[in-house]
């Protein structure tokens, strides 16, 4: 690595537009001649000196080819400065985890810490060095395609996971073999995006924004997070890349961050269309000046930096600061020793893409996180108690290879475990099935005839059953005419990937109205029906949830879904995910989530009063809240207890329960503790979680779950504007999810 010396040496020998070259980061378009852009990255219009400056390269993979075009560059650098690739390894590379919201869900940090190391190991062997992961946005809105990114609605699981992803991708050290630099996102409040669509403005309380949005961006930043990246959205009006206030004065000041801020997808460009910059050279401007290190594919940095800085209208050392703090994560990354970094670890790319090891950690968190909503008693399904020995498997994702998302960018279809091929290995695994007959059938479409999608990449998305010469009645009819002859109905529903991810927000959360259909006709033709959805965001499905025998939430699992689904239905794997998003009754309740203020009329369960907080039509309560999960067992909690009543303001509290398997079998419970402020100088939530732990129980075994509640967890944006712990009474509530009311203790903080 360099010394500081050696850095101060190379910046000063630098000319202005190699500096400037350094704070772009443009496409492997500019570098490979393929791979063609749109918008601002199509009329880019960089100097071709400023060009061979370029610090970074996006979404290129490939041990050799990645090699190759650092070889090229580095011959044209009038320093010889490499190259850093990064790409949207969000879960996974070519092996592919479930999506961060379903991570959320296995309530599991130190599974989610396997996992981004894992996906470390794999990019790291393509050639890659830094991911944009990962996401700390708080989501309460699940209309946001972007959810799915997210970890969920609450606070302190975000930023426990937050810390868990970068702690994995990036190890002990980024010289390290198998490392990657993370690039938390996006700062800030990009998640309470108004009305759920992407892009849009955000406009909170600051009391909002620090006490529930920043928090989890700050556990990644204590986390050593090499780079941030900046939202495309408003705060306090001003777009987030022209935000001096959150990135010069929280982020940096606040929080003494020192990585790279780098800048989404041409958002700096985009300053023009928020209306804050009249042009290029504004724009560029108030990024520069807002503290923004790297411009993300747009033509803003390289087009006018050189110019401005010539003529005194931005100061040339705002560009040696960015330069340098490229520079040194660069030098972080070890890429000055060696610009491929170890080429021992990429020679063995093959090797270690979706190896065994790699493939048992999908599966595993796929089981962790898939999140058992419904059971009237059918699951597990049994050998034993199928008396015609026949399972039907329906549906459109019944054998889809499907089961990653938009962000699966690096995954192959072929090496995905679909449903049908987890039912055939579950079987054969075990000799209790034996004999035990799988019906197959999709039924119907994902999508309805007609609906179009725009994806991701590629050409327009359609239901193309009638072009593959598939009549609809004729597939109803056989999947109706399977239900009646099996046992039990496994039915595989779900929205199209495309429905999730950026630019995918919706405004009606249900199921397309052919699997409705679908649904309808198969459990009226059999009611042991065990509905599996698929999905990149909370679904609202109150038909299903009021006839289904049995609902598991699946999210969109990966390349080990369908393994994963097989052993958790057939009871090899007791499910054990707790909701980490609530799901609505109905759009009109958006956003709902559990930790909410309390207001001056709230409504009492059951209550009709009309002059309270709640609809006419409907109920406030979400169809299932945050931590919500069933499992196979039953699990009974004891009173809580705390090891005093009275606590000094800086005292730690001490909470614990006694936790007991009453059930049948073993199994894992999520332990949940939440608190509640009663009085405060600011209103406060009705509870908040502050800690959580998995335990594993056989039947009849107890355990002693100990909670730890700092001084800093109960710190609050006081009336007077300051942040800290003020005296009084705190209830300390234990139990099994969000819902918890009457499990708790009340201690006084003098």
């Amino acid at each position: 690595m360099l010394s500081r010396e050696q850095l101060d040496q190379l910046l000063g020998d630098m000319s202005l537009e190699e500096k400037i070259g350094q704070m772009i980061q443009l496409t492997g378009y500019y570098f490979t001649g393929s791979g063609g852009e749109t918008g601002p990255a199509s009329e880019m219009r960089i100097p071709e000196d400023i060009l061979k400056s370029t610090a970074s390269v996006l979404n290129v993979t490939g041990a050799k080819r990645l090699k190759e075009v650092q070889e090229n560059y580095i011959k044209e650098n009038p320093h010889r400065i490499p190259l850093v690739f990064m790409a949207d390894v969000i879960h996974g590379f070519r092996t592919v985890f479930p999506i961060p919201l379903a991570q959320g869900c296995s309530f599991d940090p130190q599974l989610v810490k396997e996992c981004a190391s894992v996906a470390a190991r794999e990019s790291a062997a393509a050639g890659l060095h830094v991911t944009f992961s990962s996401m700390a946005d708080l989501v309460r809105d699940p209309r946001w395609g972007r959810c799915m990114e997210s970890t969920g609605e609450d606070v302190y699981l975000n930023g426990q996971m937050a810390r868990a992803a970068v702690e994995g991708y990036q190890g002990e050290s980024l010289t390290d073999e198998g490392t990657i630099g993370a690039c938390l996102k996006h700062f800030a409040g990009y998640g309470a995006a108004e009305g759920g669509r992407d892009y849009n403005t955000v406009d909170m309380s600051e009391l909002s924004l620090r006490e529930q949005y920043l928090p989890a961006y700050r556990e990644a930043v204590k986390a050593g997070t090499a780079l941030v990246m900046t939202s495309f959205n408003t705060v306090n009006g001003i777009p987030a890349s022209a935000n001096r206030w959150l990135n010069e004065e929280i982020l940096r000041k606040e929080w003494g961050f020192d990585g790279v801020l780098i800048s989404d997808y041409s958002a700096i460009y985009e300053l023009i269309f928020h209306g804050v910059a009249e042009n290029e050279e504004e724009a560029g401007k108030l990024a520069v000046e807002a503290g923004v290190d790297m411009d993300m594919v747009s033509p803003v940095y390289g087009g006018t930096l050189k110019k401005m800085a010539e003529e005194g209208r931005i100061s040339e050392e705002l560009i040696d600061r960015s330069a340098r703090r490229v520079l040194e994560l660069k030098n972080r990354l070890g890429l000055f020793d060696s610009p491929f970094r170890s080429e021992k670890w990429m020679e063995r790319e093959e090797e270690i893409m979706h190896c065994e090891c790699h493939r048992r950690t999908a599966r595993k968190m796929a089981e962790e996180s898939m999140v058992l909503l419904k059971n009237d008693g059918i699951l597990p399904v049994r050998p034993e108690n199928l008396s015609k020995k026949t399972v039907a498997l329906i549906g459109p994702y019944a054998r889809s290879r499907e089961l990653g998302s938009v962000w699966s960018m690096f995954l192959q279809e072929e090496e995905v475990v679909n449903l049908e091929e987890g039912f055939n290995n579950a079987f054969t695994e075990d000799s209790d099935w034996m004999g035990i007959r799988l019906l197959v059938e999709e039924g119907a479409p994902i999508l309805d005839p007609g609906e179009e999608l725009t994806p991701f990449k590629g050409p327009i998305l359609v239901n193309d059953w009638k072009e593959k010469g598939i009549d609809r009645e004729e597939a109803l009819a056989r999947a109706v005419k399977a239900a009646k002859e099996a046992d039990v109905v496994i039915l595989a529903l779900g929205e199209h990937k495309q429905y999730s991810g950026e630019g995918a927000s919706k405004a009606s959360l249900r199921l397309s109205k052919g699997q409705q259909h679908l649904f309808e006709e198969v459990n009226q033709a059999n009611p042991n029906t065990v509905v599996v959805l698929f999905s990149g965001r909370p679904l609202i499905f109150p038909e299903i949830k009021q006839k289904a025998a049995a609902v598991l939430q699946a999210w969109r699992p990966g390349t080990e879904g369908g393994d994963a689904v097989a052993r958790v239905l057939t009871g090899k794997v007791n499910p054990s995910g707790r909701l980490s998003m609530s799901f609505p009754k109905a759009e009109g309740q958006i956003p709902v989530y559990y930790n909410h203020l309390r207001t001056g009329r709230p409504a009492q369960e059951g209550s009709r009063e009309r002059f309270v907080s709640t609809y006419r039509d409907l109920d406030g309560e979400p169809a299932y809240p945050f931590g919500y999960g069933l499992s196979y067992t039953e699990f009974s909690y004891g009173s809580v207890s705390t090891n005093k009543e009275e606590y000094g303001l800086m005292e730690e509290i001490q909470a614990c329960v006694v936790v007991e398997n009453t059930g049948k079998i073993p199994g894992y419970e999520v332990v949940q503790c939440y608190v509640q402020d009663m009085v405060g100088s600011t209103a406060r939530p009705v509870r908040e979680l502050k800690g959580f732990k998995r335990i594993w129980l056989e039947p009849g075994e107890k355990e002693t779950v100990s909670f730890t509640i700092t001084e800093e967890q109960t710190r609050m944006i006081t009336g007077k504007g300051t942040w800290e712990t003020e005296p009084g009474t705190f209830r300390i509530y234990i139990g099994k999810d969000s819902r918890v009311t009457d499990n708790f203790k009340e201690v006084i903080k003098r």
